[in-house]
């Protein structure tokens, strides 16, 4: 007898699991009578971002408020390090992320960033990352990978992958290896719209596969699906709702058997082509076990909705309840593990002999100079050639490197410019006869920062660049810094070299 048909107590039951299987987040720095509600009818996972977090300490006490009375309760963050933080939003990453890690090439380097990053995590109550992001960034044109990836190189992003899986599950925070199958190849930003990856099986094998056998061999606990269209696997819907991919690749071929995670399903890809709540069904009867929306406003209401769409699925007969059960069971164990590892993680200092953070070590370690550094000695100013950053990356997190310049070299000045508000006579301006430091991010891909770049090297030739996004743009500048990312560590180890302060 199905639980649908078996009254009042099945139908709690097909409920508990639909809400099991949901991972959503919610407003504020405090926790919301509903979350709380929702969990003691069944949530066994919530999400944290940038909107919820004002310091460690306030978050510490928001996951132990979620914890008061369900102390298995998944609690999970997208937080890379590098350029996307959500755990230091305000302030920018105390970790360099992964095109950093990758330049570098030091895999022990890389895991143990990653259990540095794990022990932030868990101390801040946290224990699902929705990362290592193991895209091979094969495209340097892609709008939304980029610094995100460890390179373009399938085998350094496989070794890289199983490093920071380990790593990060090292210290008791379970990792998700994304986005599955590989969303390196595309020039289009899944927030937005839905992306194409025209490639056979070979290079599909061969270039974006090879990590995620690599995090699944390493041991990861969950992998995220991505909502690309890959017409070599399945011609007719993307990875997030395809059976073929995420139960016949993922499953089957690979062997995976952690937790299949969706990426955002309130994210453009999914939500205007099938709808969150139609999709939300489709991804669990794919293969998918839990179900990630909250990027975006997020209230009570949504999570109602998908719960009412994945039980109607159900009825409907789309959805099988068996599949539904399977996949809240999934989202369950995986919380016993992480309870468990959570009184038993690895309490090991990491690496950091001399004193300075690891972080701060791998960020130093991945600078490249181009040309001969004569050390500022006086204040100088920066010009910070911005743009609009991806969604992944928010615009909430500061970057450039004027703060950490002037800690080392006070006096100095910064701005930040765009494509509207840039004049060559308002930089030269506001720099009047101080050093002229310029910081961009992907110049190769922002035609107006790169004749910025240009004009600005011209009228000053003794002008500093600092690359710190992909290094792909020839090197502008007297000085050409590559910094391979703009974390706040990063940028201190570009400082450190301008300043004549480098370790």
């Amino acid at each position: 007898m199905t639980a649908a048909a078996t009254g009042v107590t099945a139908a709690g039951t097909l409920e508990r699991d639909a809400l099991a299987v949901l991972q959503p987040g919610f407003a504020g720095w405090d926790v919301p009578d509903w979350v709380l509600r929702r969990l003691d009818e069944g949530l066994a996972s919530v999400a944290l971002f940038g909107r919820n977090v004002e310091s460690a300490a306030q978050l510490a006490r928001l996951t132990a408020r979620l914890r008061a009375d369900h102390p298995g309760l998944l609690v999970a963050v997208d937080e890379e390090g590098g350029d996307v933080t959500r755990i230091e939003v305000g302030q920018g990453s105390s970790v360099p992320g992964n095109y950093a890690l990758g330049t570098v090439d030091d895999t022990a380097l890389t895991r143990d960033v990653a259990a540095e990053l794990g022990r932030a995590l868990t101390a801040c109550g946290i224990d699902l990352d929705w990362a290592p992001s193991v895209d091979v960034n094969s495209n340097p044109d892609n709008p939304v990978i980029g610094v995100r990836s460890f390179g373009a190189d399938p085998e350094l992003v496989a070794r890289h992958a199983a490093a920071y899986v380990e790593g990060l599950q090292s210290a008791g925070v379970a990792a998700s290896a994304k986005h599955f199958p590989g969303h390196g190849d595309t020039a289009v930003d899944s927030h937005h719209s839905l992306p194409r990856i025209d490639v056979g099986l070979d290079t599909l094998n061969a270039r974006d596969l090879l990590p995620f056998r690599a995090a699944v061999a390493a041991g990861a606990k969950a992998v995220m699906s991505a909502h690309i269209i890959s017409p070599a696997l399945d011609p007719d819907r993307p990875a997030t709702l395809s059976g073929r991919i995420l139960t016949g690749l993922l499953r089957d071929e690979l062997g995976f058997d952690g937790l299949i995670i969706t990426d955002g399903m309130d994210m453009q890809a999914i939500a205007a082509t099938y709808g969150t709540e139609h999709g939300t069904a489709l991804a669990i009867a794919a293969g998918a076990d839990a179900i990630c929306v909250g990027g975006g406003p997020f209230d009570e209401g949504t999570v109602l909705r998908l719960r009412d769409a994945l039980v109607a699925a159900v009825r409907s007969g789309e959805l099988p309840e068996e599949r539904l059960a399977d996949a809240a069971a999934r989202v369950r164990a995986l919380a016993e593990w992480t309870l468990r590892a959570r009184t038993a993680k690895d309490a090991a200092a990491g690496a950091g002999a001399t004193g300075d953070p690891v972080g701060l070590l791998a960020a130093r370690r991945a600078v490249r100079v181009t040309g001969t550094v004569t050390p500022l000695k006086g204040p100088a100013f920066v010009a910070v050639l911005g743009g609009e950053a991806n969604i992944a990356v928010g615009t909430q997190t500061p970057w450039g490197v004027g703060p950490e310049l002037a800690e080392l070299l006070p006096g100095t000045g910064t701005a930040m410019y765009t494509e509207d508000t840039y004049k060559k006579a308002v930089v030269l301006g506001a720099a009047a006869q101080r050093p002229l430091v310029v910081a961009v991010r992907d110049a190769h891909r922002h035609p107006w920062a790169a004749r910025a770049l240009d004009e600005l090297v011209a009228a000053r030739p003794g002008t500093t660049v600092v690359e710190m996004g992909l290094n792909v743009a020839p090197p502008r500048g007297a000085v050409h810094i590559a910094t391979h990312g703009a974390a706040r560590v990063c940028a201190r180890a570009a400082a450190e070299v301008i300043a004549g302060q480098a370790h």
